[in-house]
């Protein structure tokens, strides 16, 4: 009996007709398997991944292995994205016993939820012979197998262990962290290590404030080099826009083609704070194209934004986007297709697989001549409305609440810098207004629906679906993500209802989730009980749930000047000093939040009758420090701390410029404004 046809998760769903008697996690599952006196097979992955849907077809869908997983386990089917706290377990299990860690997930633990041996992905005849194996050493070596479960039960407690060495963030510290990222830069490709290549956002944000804050010239370069790297690459898509999770070569040529949440939401505030500082054009329309991306392919009207496109199209990586010249040709002419064929890399040989190619932009084109851009546009167009009539990928359509957070951020930070450069004048200024609104109306949705939807009783939950909230309750990134969200939102809006809801999350956070010497655990005092309480630190692909709680506690606590959240804040990011001070590429965000409490962070608020056109308010914004927050409206506005007791000066509007809660003068003037900013 599959169990798995009434779930909310779509992977979940994908296995609901499998010839395996799945059960979703719980503690009935668990139980079975104790009566049974079997052991637990545990399988986790998620809708987007490519070899979970190799696994599941090679080995999931066979009957012969459904009978012998049927007949000697429970086998229990785990959504990573909804359950982040197994998946984060189970994974130190993995990596402890292989010393690698990846997607699908195979765990073989007793009924109590003791690993006792774990791997990846299996082909089927090793899967099958796994299988056969495990079933014997637990009839006949029970003893062993129990003994090295525990032993890894004790592994893993060790890897989350809390409570170790903490040093102050400070700006040595940062700076040694910006030192390693660059003798760890790719100079030729740009990014960091070699294949596989993620795209580093948290650490390029990173760099950029410490930019900001030092001026340092190889922190811009570095940031500047990897961005238009990846967006002339073929892990950004040159047609529809958004980035695919990663790269398979070094260079960004041929990428994994599942696109998630997360990773546009966090490339999306790269390109647009990258194009605040620099007026980079080509920062600039991967900026506007990505939020368009997240608007029109993975908002859901009425709700919040989907989790990922998947990488599979009917069962083939990439079916929907590589070209062949033929193709090109036989798409846009002769003349366009050889033109596209030279503009976009594509070649007789191939790229990737089968004499395809991925798009990449082999041309310069953003600083072209108005007619090569105008072209260019033209070719996009049209070979988009080619690839619509080829089959899609699927999307999966849960809706995260921490990615969601991420999202609203991005969005809210992109409205804000569009409006700094908004010209009418501008070839494309149509477009961007489109955009703006679009994306605008589409971040507003999301955050109603987490508001509204996951928070239940004043707890998070971590997912919904078709606008029904999930059982899995929120973790600690969720807090952290919808709380920085949340102030974000306060920020644009001035709305006192966001800035509230954020110091809810965040007194929950702080009293269900706090650890020993400052840290945070990752799951509630009173969430289930796992065979460890996960307690991670380092920022991989998504920002920690430390990292993302210290970011909301530091937004916070400088809208409404209650200093407990900033001490709270800095006992945690004192927990990840040491981490940063050694391994930077897994501490981005912590790094990146290190600089905005290093630069103060600035508290700016501007009296106006016209928060949208008052040229104070735009200043503030385009030459805001690492981690300023800006409000704007008028004296005393209602549910907004840093406009209370703030009057205009003379009749007219007026800048107020604190920073770490030491304030100066009120300055009428743009120039006395970008004078305290410097």
């Amino acid at each position: 009996m599959n169990r798995l046809v009434d779930a909310t998760s779509p992977y979940l769903l994908q296995h609901a007709d499998n010839p395996v008697d799945w059960w979703p996690w719980s503690d009935e599952a668990f139980a079975e398997a104790k009566r049974r006196d079997v052991p637990v097979l545990i399988s986790v992955g998620y809708a987007a991944c490519h070899w979970c849907h190799v696994m599941a077809h090679e080995s999931f869908e066979n009957e012969q292995v459904g009978a012998l997983m049927n007949d000697n386990f429970v086998s229990i089917k785990v959504d990573r994205e909804e359950r982040p706290d197994v998946d984060a377990v189970y994974m130190t299990a993995t990596q402890a016993m292989t010393g690698q860690g990846g997607w699908p997930m195979t765990v073989f633990a007793t009924p109590d939820g003791t690993p006792f041996f774990c791997g990846t992905y299996f082909p089927r005849p090793n899967f099958v012979q796994l299988l056969q194996s495990v079933t014997t050493a637990w009839r006949e070596q029970r003893e062993e197998v129990v003994r090295q479960g525990a032993a890894v039960v004790e592994a893993i407690g060790g890897a989350q262990a809390v409570g170790g060495p903490t040093a102050p963030l400070d700006a040595p510290l940062l700076d040694a962290a910006a030192g390693r990222l660059a003798s760890e830069y790719d100079a030729t490709n740009g990014g960091f290590g070699g294949a596989p290549k993620f795209p580093p956002h948290m650490n390029l944000l990173f760099l950029l404030r410490h930019h900001q804050r030092t001026g340092d010239p190889r922190s811009l370069e570095i940031t500047r080099h990897t961005a238009e790297a990846m967006a002339r690459g073929g892990i950004y898509d040159q047609l529809a826009s958004g980035f695919a999770r990663y790269s398979v070569d070094a260079h960004w040529t041929v990428p994994h083609f599942e696109k998630m949440l997360y990773d546009n939401a966090l490339l999306l505030r790269l390109y647009t704070q990258l194009w605040r500082l620099t007026g980079d054009p080509l920062a600039r329309r991967v900026a506007r194209d990505t939020a368009r991306f997240l608007a029109d392919e993975l908002h859901r009207p009425g709700e919040g934004f989907a989790s990922a496109l998947d990488a599979d199209t009917e069962g083939v990586e990439g079916l929907t986007y590589a070209w062949t010249p033929a193709q090109l040709v036989e798409a846009l002419g002769e003349e366009d297709g050889r033109w596209a064929t030279d503009l976009f890399a594509v070649t007789e040989e191939g790229t990737f697989e089968h004499g395809m190619s991925v798009l990449k932009l082999a041309r310069d084109v953003d600083d072209a001549a108005p007619e090569v851009r105008a072209r260019w546009q033209q070719v996009v167009g049209r070979l988009l409305s080619a690839r619509d009539t080829r089959p899609q990928p699927a999307r999966d359509d849960k809706v995260v609440a921490a990615w969601n957070g991420l999202a609203i951020t991005a969005i809210v930070e992109f409205l804000q810098v569009a409006a700094l450069y908004a010209s009418p004048q501008d070839e494309d200024a149509n477009l961007m207004d489109g955009v703006t609104i679009v994306a605008d109306g589409a971040m507003r949705d999301a955050a109603e629906h987490l508001a509204t939807v996951h928070l239940v009783d004043g707890r998070l939950r971590r997912v919904s679906r078709d606008g029904k909230v999930g059982e899995p309750v929120g973790v600690l990134e969720d807090y952290g993500c919808v709380a920085e969200a949340f102030c974000s939102l306060h920020q644009l809006t001035g709305e006192g209802r966001w800035l509230t809801l954020a110091g809810e999350l965040l007194d929950t956070a702080l009293a269900h989730f706090a650890a020993p010497g400052g840290a945070f655990y990752d799951t509630a005092d009173d969430a289930e009980r796992l065979v460890a309480r996960p307690a991670d630190p380092t920022d991989n692909a998504t920002p920690s749930g430390r990292s993302a709680l210290i970011a909301g506690l530091v937004a916070y606590s400088a809208l409404t000047g209650e200093t407990r959240y900033r001490e709270a804040a800095e006992a945690a990011l004192a927990t990840v000093a040491p981490i940063v001070g050694k391994h930077p590429r897994f501490t981005g965000y912590a790094a990146m939040v290190g600089e905005a409490l290093l630069s103060g962070p600035y508290e700016i608020a501007v009296v106006t009758d016209d928060p949208a056109g008052d040229p104070l308010v735009a200043a503030a914004r385009r030459h805001a420090p690492p981690g300023a927050v800006v409000v704007a409206g008028q004296p005393d506005q209602p549910g907004v701390p840093l406009l209370a007791d703030r009057p205009l000066v003379d009749g007219r509007s007026a800048a107020y410029v604190c920073r770490g809660f030491v304030c100066q003068r009120p300055v009428t003037s743009v120039e006395e404004l970008v004078a305290e900013l410097s």
